[in-house]
């Protein structure tokens, strides 16, 4: 049997397994699922698309496409921005949007049970009735989906406070390559039985296996939040008030800076006029029951350092948060625009940031940038004329070189929150040893000895 009348046998397995309206070889559902957000350097088109909607459904596909020697690549919302959900050759995708049922919410439990196709935004609101809410926040939350940011460890803007999405996973259901059901972690807040399985899943990006429900801890919603928008002369200076504000050591749920170029895509977006009051941008948001005492210290802080500071009743920093969230691009070819997801030790921001403008200077591009400043998780953004075609490409690519070493440099990593995936690759030898690699292909191969499960991403 060639591969292609092994392949046609295998969707007419699938359809039989898992039914018709669950599998589909239309080119259009083919190519609006082939990808997410991700540089495209090879552009693949799945064998098939399988929506699942039940466990089973995973587990028949995964059974059928291991039997077949056909990889598969698990898919949430396509949100990524790393190429996790690319489209590899020969292969299905996996499509985990209809598992979006809320299972359970033990609120006197602060837990959650959820299929991978709830949105973020959905669960956030079926809790906060409860004074709850699930704190990994991405700047996607509206439309991502729980299972992706399972898979990517997704942080977002609440990370400072709270922490990324590991910090609030307590437990998973997983199907693994031959279609073996599992379940790791635990119910409760603390446990420690065994090996931490779960901690290794989550951001593994469907390489071991796949999540078919996740339970994961809620936090207190707070009844009380103040927001406030200090505009700084410059970057050194707002990044001063970062560091003056763990001085005084409050901890706010939000700590955001944005660089003079990220305040220009604002007002042009919004009509604003933030670039016309100063060079650099703090977004700070407190909470809880002493959220006004820890603004007002923070304030405070912030006057110190001569920063414009939004009124205390001022609605204008929390819709300034609400853009800053929305703030991924500006409407540029992608072709000509490459941004990035480096995290530093905070006490380097501040020298970095600088360097990434020494960068930009250097290749002859420009350069913008976003900050979860609270954790030192950057995201600068380079960007070309588009008239400078090939050549501003790779000055480009360049320059991006340019800025991982740099972190690396100064005792960062490659990736904060995205995930790897396949754009962030090449760069996984520069950060971990040959050692390290090693151990984690062992790793995988105990998971998926057949290597179905998302090749060629996450790993080297």
């Amino acid at each position: 049997m060639n591969l292609q009348t092994a392949d046609a046998a295998l969707i007419d397995d699938l359809v039989q397994h898992v039914g018709e309206e669950a599998v589909s070889i239309d080119p259009k559902v083919l190519l609006s699922n082939s990808h997410d957000f991700g540089k495209i350097v090879d552009h693949q088109l799945p064998l098939a698309v399988v929506f699942a909607e039940r466990v089973e459904d995973v587990q028949a596909t995964l059974r059928l496409a291991s039997a077949a020697g056909v990889s598969v690549v698990p898919r949430g919302a396509g949100t990524g921005v790393s190429g996790g959900a690319h489209a590899v050759p020969r292969c299905i995708v996996l499509s985990l949007e209809r598992m979006n049922r809320i299972l359970e919410i033990r609120a006197e439990d602060e837990v959650a049970v959820v299929q991978p196709g709830v949105i973020n935004a959905e669960l956030n609101h079926a809790v906060a009735k409860h004074g709850l809410m699930y704190a990994p926040d991405p700047a996607s939350y509206k439309v991502s989906t729980i299972g992706g940011n399972v898979a990517t460890n997704a942080g977002g803007l609440r990370c400072a406070k709270y922490g990324v999405t590991t910090d609030s996973v307590l437990g998973l259901d997983v199907v693994l390559a031959d279609g073996t059901l599992i379940s790791t972690g635990r119910n409760t807040f603390k446990g420690v039985a065994g090996y931490d399985l779960t901690s290794l899943l989550v951001g593994s990006e469907g390489t071991l296996g796949v999540v078919v429900s996740a339970t994961v801890r809620l936090r207190y919603l707070s009844a009380k939040t103040c927001s406030i928008a200090a505009v700084f002369t410059d970057v050194v200076q707002a990044a001063a008030g970062v560091m003056a504000i763990a001085g005084v050591r409050v901890q706010p749920a939000i700590l955001e800076l944005l660089d003079i170029g990220t305040m220009r895509v604002l007002d042009a977006t919004y009509g604003s006029d933030l670039s016309a009051r100063g060079g650099a941008l703090l977004l700070v948001r407190t909470d809880g029951h002493g959220a006004e005492i820890e603004a007002g210290i923070v304030r405070s802080a912030l006057e110190n350092l001569g920063a414009q500071l939004s009124g205390a009743e001022d609605e204008e920093a929390v819709r300034l948060i609400e853009m800053r969230r929305a703030s991924r691009g500006d409407g540029q070819d992608d072709k000509y625009r490459v941004g990035e997801d480096i995290a530093v030790p905070r006490s380097a921001m501040v020298e970095y940031m600088g360097t990434l403008d020494m960068i930009a200077a250097r290749n002859h591009v420009m350069v913008r940038i976003v900050a979860h400043a609270g954790d030192g998780n950057l995201h600068p953004t380079f960007w070309v004329d588009p008239d400078d075609g090939s050549e501003g490409v790779a000055r480009l690519d360049a320059a991006l070189d340019e800025s991982i070493r740099a972190a690396l440099d100064v005792g960062g990593t490659i990736t904060g929150e995205h995930g790897v995936g396949t754009v962030k690759r090449e760069w996984l030898a520069w950060e971990q040893s040959a050692e390290v690699l090693e151990l984690q292909r062992k790793i995988k191969a105990v998971f998926d000895p057949e290597g179905i499960l998302n090749p060629g991403k996450a790993i080297l």
